[in-house]
C-alpha cells in the first residue's frame, strides 16, 4: 500500500506550522519563487510517476517471480521489519551512487539544487529516477519481500524523510547516532567541501558511520545549501534536464568515442580531458556566495502563486484519479501540467516574454477542455467550460494588471 497520497495533507499543514515557526523567530527560509520551484518539481515527478510507476513494480514483480530464492510471508511481522531496515541499506547505495556517478547524478541532482532548506525541499523530487532506482531494490525481490510489502516499506521510507528537512530542529543526543535527523541531513544538502557526499542514509544513519560517510553538522562550519554548479533557474523541466544535458554536451563535444560513452558512468565531476581544458566550468566561490533571485513585484508573485495553486488542484485531482485513467488520458495530463508549470517557471524568471507565454497557456485551456474528454481524463460536461471560462477571465484579469511589472523589471 502506498502511504504517500495519505500524507499530502499533512504535508501541506506542517509547512504552513514551518512558515509560521519562521515568522514567530524572525527568520526567513523560504523565498516564494524558490518555494514554487521546488513544490512544481514534486508535482511534475508525481506526475511523471503515473505514468512511470509501473517501471518499478513491473520488474520487482518479475525478479520476485523468477529469481526469489525464499518466500517471506507477507503476515509476519519480522517480514515488514526486515524489509524496513534492508529496503532503507538498499537506499543507502542507491543514494550513495546518485551522488557518485554522473547518470545517476543527473536524476539525483534535482533534489539538492534548491539553494533555501525548508519542507518544500523534501517535495523537490526527480521527474528520471525511475530510469535506473528499480535496479537498486532488486536484492529485496531475490530475498523473497513481497509485493505489497516492498511498495508499503517505500512509502514509510519516504515519508519519514520529510521531516528531516528543516532548520528548525537542533540535533537531537542520541538519536543522531542511528537515525537520520534534521542535523546530518542538512549536512548533506551542503556544498561545503566538509560535507560533500556525506549522510546518505534515509531512515537510518547507521549505514552512514558503518561504510565511512558520516559527517556531523559542525557549528564552526555553517551549511551553504545548493549544489557546486547552480542551477540558477526557476524552471522545474530545465531542473530535470540540465545536468543531462551537460553531460551529452560533453558527451558530443569530446573526440574519443570510449570517452563519449563512460562519461555517462565515471565518477560525478569528471569530464572528459579535451572538454574539460577546452570548455571549463566555473565553480562558484563560497565566501561570494549569493543565491539566485529575480527580482519580482508583489503582485507578480501572487498571481504565480494562485496560478500554481490551480496546477497543485489539478494534479491531486490526477493523484487521486490517475490509476483508473487511460494513458491516453494521462499523457494529456502530464502535458498539461508540464507546460503550465514550465510558463509559470517563465514567468518566476521574469522573461521579456513571459507575459505572452502566460496568455498562449491560457488559450490552450480551449483544446484541452474539449480534448479532455475525447480521452477520458474527465467526462464531458457544461460545468468544464464554465469552469475554464471563469478561470480564464479571472486569469487574463490578473495578467493584466501583472504586464506592466513584467516590462518594467525586464526592461
Amino acid at each position: 500500500m502506498d502511504f504517500v497520497p495519505y500524507a499530502v495533507p499533512f504535508f501541506i499543514a506542517l509547512i504552513v506550522v514551518e512558515l509560521l515557526a519562521d515568522r514567530w523567530r524572525g527568520e526567513r527560509n523560504y523565498r516564494v519563487a524558490d518555494a514554487i520551484n521546488s513544490l512544481s518539481t514534486g508535482v511534475l515527478s508525481t506526475t511523471t510517476g503515473l505514468l512511470t510507476k509501473g517501471v518499478g513494480i513491473l520488474t520487482y514483480a518479475f525478479a520476485l517471480k523468477h529469481l526469489a530464492v525464499i518466500e517471506l510471508p507477507a503476515q509476519s511481522v519480522w517480514t515488514w521489519v526486515f524489509a524496513f531496515v534492508f529496503y532503507d541499506f538498499c537506499y543507502y547505495w542507491l543514494h550513495r551512487m546518485g551522488h557518485e556517478r554522473n547518470i545517476l547524478w543527473a536524476a539525483h541532482s534535482v533534489h539538492h539544487q534548491s539553494e533555501d532548506y525548508n519542507l518544500s525541499t523534501a517535495l523537490r523530487q526527480t521527474s528520471t529516477g525511475f530510469l535506473l532506482s528499480w535496479i537498486f531494490y532488486l536484492p529485496l525481490a531475490v530475498l523473497g519481500v513481497p509485493l505489497v510489502v516492498f511498495i508499503s516499506v517505500a512509502s514509510l521510507n519516504l515519508l519519514y524523510q520529510f521531516w528531516v528537512h528543516t532548520r528548525h530542529v537542533p540535533k537531537l543526543g542520541w538519536y543522531e547516532w542511528f537515525f537520520v535527523t534534521p542535523s546530518n541531513h542538512r549536512a548533506h544538502h551542503a556544498q561545503n567541501a566538509l560535507y560533500m557526499d556525506r549522510n546518505y542514509g534515509g531512515v537510518f544513519i547507521i549505514w552512514d558511520r558503518l561504510f565511512g560517510t558520516f559527517q556531523e553538522e559542525d557549528d564552526n562550519e555553517p551549511v551553504i545549501f545548493g549544489v557546486t554548479t547552480p542551477l540558477a533557474s526557476w524552471n522545474p523541466l530545465w531542473a530535470n534536464l540540465q545536468f543531462y544535458a551537460q553531460l551529452w554536451s560533453d558527451a558530443r563535444r569530446t573526440e574519443r568515442w570510449w570517452d563519449k560513452l563512460r562519461i555517462w558512468f565515471m565518477r560525478t565531476g569528471w569530464r572528459p580531458a579535451d572538454v574539460k581544458a577546452k570548455y571549463p566550468l566555473a565553480k562558484h566561490d563560497l565566501s561570494q556566495f549569493r543565491k539566485f533571485d529575480v527580482p519580482l513585484d508583489v503582485r507578480q508573485q501572487v498571481y504565480i502563486a494562485l496560478q500554481f495553486a490551480a496546477y497543485v488542484g489539478f494534479g491531486s485531482y490526477l493523484m487521486n484519479f490517475g490509476e483508473g485513467l487511460p494513458t491516453a488520458a494521462l499523457i494529456l495530463g502530464w502535458s498539461a501540467m508540464a507546460l503550465g508549470l514550465f510558463t509559470l517557471g517563465v514567468a518566476l524568471e521574469n522573461r521579456p516574454w513571459a507575459w505572452k507565454a502566460e496568455l498562449s497557456r491560457l488559450v490552450l485551456n480551449v483544446p484541452l477542455v474539449w480534448l479532455a474528454p475525447l480521452v477520458g481524463l474527465w467526462p464531458a460536461s457544461n460545468l468544464s467550460w464554465l469552469g475554464l471560462l471563469s478561470y480564464s477571465l479571472l486569469s487574463v484579469i490578473g495578467l493584466y494588471c501583472c504586464r506592466s511589472r513584467f516590462t518594467r523589471l525586464v526592461s
